[in-house]
């Protein structure tokens, strides 16, 4: 049997692991593979990649078990470089570049950071590069911990709106007990949903790992995290042929359906924020092509009020002042007031720069419902 959802995939995160990169060179050229493929197919592809500190301790002489904080951060300044290059290398017969992007999980807690993170990936792919994300760690103080990466690669996919997010490991998914201590354990291969049953399946912290932090336990929390914005997760062995292309067939790894759609998981990040005091009118022509499923473009926008910063929600109304939706807005709004009512390629001309075409992007808006 295969797995139709995998091939519906238009946006995808991968999420490699410490353990993995034991593997040298034939783990990493095996994934790169498995992406070129994909990104012919027409899939948007990002990697989190784990490995950092592991590299760098090797390269520091760090060979004590536990490091302090310092080291760790440290290892991780020494090691950033090798891994990107170890990345690098594996996607450039491909014709793909890799690009560092180093972020900490604060970043997408501000509404601002999301978009300029956004934009920065976006603009990546579009270049055919594939951004590489890790923590920042020589500047964190709190995310060097467990589970660290599996968290922040949730929350990539929800920043980039991904399909899907795999998790990659050294073991082949999510199975019914653990399999070191019970050989008949099965490993469960599709998962509608996480309840307390599958959690209890998960066990704790990979306490025996050699390197890496992370464990089942924090594979299911990325994957309820990255379910509530309709993103669906794999966990799948790495090691596999085809770690990734094998996820086509229902047998590989284990498959987290998402606990929502992705439009109704942006409908309630969009509507949940606190009452805009924004408002940006637009003529008919904008208002029927918001309806259209189109974005908002400032040559539509007939007048900016309130006061409002990049990354805040605005209610957008139409010529009888009715509200047509309410969408996060890519530019402030003195800026916005600045462009309004101009063609997009005359927006550097009049601001000195030019962010977005779109004041507000349709992946950030959300229509009014029209009344029953």
């Amino acid at each position: 049997m295969t797995r139709p959802q995998f091939d519906a995939v238009g946006t995808l995160v991968v999420k490699v692991g410490s353990s993995l990169l034991q593997g040298g060179e034939a783990v990493l050229s095996a994934i790169a593979g498995d992406i070129a493929q994909l990104r012919t197919a027409g899939c948007r592809v990002v990697i989190v990649s784990s490995g950092a500190v592991a590299l760098g301790r090797s390269r520091l002489g760090l060979t004590q078990p536990v490091l302090s904080l310092e080291q760790k951060q440290a290892a991780a300044a020494a090691g950033q470089p090798r891994l990107l290059a170890a990345w690098d290398a594996a996607l450039d017969p491909h014709g793909l570049a890799a690009a560092q992007a180093l972020m900490t999980l604060d970043v997408t807690e501000s509404r601002r950071s999301w978009l300029n993170a956004r934009a920065t990936l976006d603009t990546l792919i579009e270049l055919n590069a594939i951004p590489v994300v890790n923590e920042n760690d020589t500047i964190a103080t709190d995310e060097i911990r467990y589970g660290d990466n599996d968290r922040l690669a949730a929350r990539v996919a929800q920043l980039i709106g991904a399909d899907l997010l795999v998790l990659l490991s050294d073991v082949d998914g999510l199975y019914e007990a653990d399999p070191r201590t019970d050989p008949d354990a099965r490993c469960l291969h599709d998962i509608p949903a996480i309840d307390d049953t599958i959690r209890a399946m998960a066990g704790e912290a990979n306490a025996e790992a050699a390197v890496g932090t992370g464990g089942m336990r924090t594979k299911l929390l990325a994957a309820e995290l990255a379910g509530r914005s309709g993103c669906a997760t794999a966990v799948a062995p790495g090691l596999a042929p085809h770690p990734l292309l094998s996820l086509r067939h229902a047998g590989h790894g284990s498959w987290f359906h998402p606990a929502r759609t992705a439009a109704s998981a942006r409908e309630s990040w969009i509507s949940g924020s606190e009452s805009p005091t924004g408002e940006i009118r637009v003529d008919a022509g904008a208002a029927a092509a918001l309806r259209a499923g189109k974005s908002l473009l400032p040559v539509g926008v007939t007048e900016i009020a309130g006061r409002f910063e990049r990354g805040e929600t605005v209610r957008i109304t139409g010529p009888d002042g009715r509200l047509v939706g309410r969408g996060v807005c890519a530019y402030s709004a003195e800026d916005a007031r600045r462009i309004a009512g101009c063609r997009t390629e005359e927006i550097e001309a009049r601001l000195g720069y030019r962010r977005a075409a779109a004041l507000v992007h349709v992946d950030d808006l959300v229509l009014e419902r029209a009344a029953s």
